[in-house]
């Protein structure tokens, strides 16, 4: 079980991290925008590849969950605070991380 602050610490333990209010949460970026905290503090979403997000559904389905709309079809994945254990948060944020650092390619 992770509450907001030590989610808040992980997050922001990560290089680069800023945090912003977006809407009725706080986002969390470097880049790109890889984490939103909710505002009652018991969840966050996850900026996460397809691939990623299936595989956590499928192996931690109390943790995680697809967002329900096409937010969630494009990776980004509900984490429920009060049921993840700190490392496999902090490995998933640091997913979440890795992506959102990395620079857009060209067009």
């Amino acid at each position: 079980m992770v509450d907001r602050a030590e989610f808040v610490r992980l997050a922001l333990a990560l290089e680069g991290t800023t945090s912003a209010p977006h809407f009725d949460r706080t986002a969390f970026k470097v880049v790109r925008t890889y984490a939103t905290l909710a505002a009652d503090g018991l969840s966050i979403n996850l900026k996460l590849t397809t691939d990623e997000q299936q595989l956590k559904c499928l192996t931690a389905p109390d943790c995680f969950t697809p967002v329900p709309n096409a937010w969630g079809r494009q990776g980004w994945t509900t984490v429920d605070l009060g049921a993840i254990g700190a490392a496999e948060l902090a490995a998933a944020l640091e997913l979440a991380w890795t992506h959102a650092r990395a620079k857009r390619p060209r067009r």
